[in-house]
């Protein structure tokens, strides 16, 4: 597909959903900051609901993750040690998603009260306090704490993607996000400065299809220069709906890229070099190399979901419209081909 399209920008405050739990026609467009109230209702098992959030360093990433999907909830951790390439993954499922509750609002306290996996994310007057422990994370105690930072007037990237009046989706994705703390696994402490730590987030609500495919990309970077380049780019799942969730954030102002981006790679070999880039411009052109794999495989009666998750390195150009040419090396992030049916 080789398209670019007029996405409505929204700002002023709105319902996702109307009175019967249908999109809200008002909804549809995007902000740059959260404006939307996901007030789901009804289409049970269908409602989707998350808090993603992934915090990485020059040495490590770290994500912890509150999942709601109606008839499951699926509260999750992974480490991963750039280094080494040390990394654990631990998942709860838990039937009926038992005591996850996630909030309509995208800043809003979120509190999980499990001891196999208690999660603490709560609003801050400049950002969000995240607090985990996972006892048993491979046979050794998990306790992270770590403070986001949202900088006075940071925008974000918030779109609706209206595949049809009663399937729909609210994202807002984060990212250039400054982060410090600590993640302490077994005899190791890991320590994350807000110099050069980001955290990203993404939080989703929604009615979904059964069955879905999606690529998502995301990183964060500091420049030599000093200045912070983010950027959010996705496929696939938004493909034909008018609306997408690719979007550069640089010192903290969002580009909204309304027109496709293709990712292309080889899904016989996930780890070699993958290529993203605009299908209409030039404005995104990216070559990243992944240095690691993260395979998720959940397959639960009802839920299925296989991610591959390549963590490692871009490199390339990206053009932010005011004739402005960013030169990125090296900046770590992700680039992901999942598949669910859900």
């Amino acid at each position: 597909m080789n398209t670019s399209y007029h996405e409505p920008e929204l700002t002023a405050p709105v319902n996702l959903c109307d009175d019967k739990g249908n999109l809200n026609p008002n909804a549809i467009g995007w902000s740059r900051k959260p404006l939307h109230l996901c007030n789901l209702r009804g289409h049970w098992p269908r409602k989707k609901r998350w808090n993603y959030w992934a915090i990485v360093s020059p040495t490590h990433l770290f994500s912890v993750t509150l999942s709601n999907v109606d008839y499951m909830g699926l509260p999750f951790i992974y480490i991963l040690d750039f280094e080494t390439g040390s990394f654990a993954e631990k998942t709860l499922l838990k039937p009926l998603a038992a005591g996850i509750d996630l909030p309509p609002e995208v800043e809003a306290d979120v509190i999980y009260q499990d001891p196999a996996m208690p999660i603490t994310m709560h609003q801050t007057d400049d950002g969000v306090h995240l607090e985990v422990a996972c006892p048993d994370l491979d046979d050794k105690p998990l306790i992270a704490d770590l403070v986001v930072h949202q900088p006075q007037g940071h925008q974000s990237l918030n779109v609706v993607i209206p595949w049809s009046e009663k399937k729909f989706q609210f994202t807002s994705k984060q990212n250039t996000l400054p982060t410090e703390g600590t993640v302490t696994w077994g005899d190791q402490t890991i320590h994350f400065s807000k110099e050069n730590t980001f955290a990203c987030l993404d939080f989703g609500r929604g009615i979904w299809p059964f069955e879905s495919f999606w690529n998502w990309s995301s990183f964060s970077t500091r420049l030599p220069n000093g200045h912070t380049v983010g950027v959010n780019l996705g496929a696939g799942w938004t493909d034909g709906t008018g609306m997408n969730e690719n979007g550069l954030c640089v010192d903290g102002v969002l580009t909204k890229l309304s027109e496709d981006i293709a990712f292309d790679y080889d899904t016989k070999d996930f780890m070699a070099p993958w290529h993203l880039h605009t299908t209409a411009t030039d404005r995104v052109d990216l070559q990243f190399t992944p240095f690691y794999e993260r395979q998720a495989k959940t397959d639960a009666l009802l839920i299925y979901s296989e991610v591959h998750q390549m963590i490692g390195r871009f490199t390339g150009i990206l053009h932010t419209g005011d004739g402005d040419l960013i030169q990125i090396q090296n900046a770590i992030g992700w680039a992901e081909d999942h598949h669910a049916r859900w």
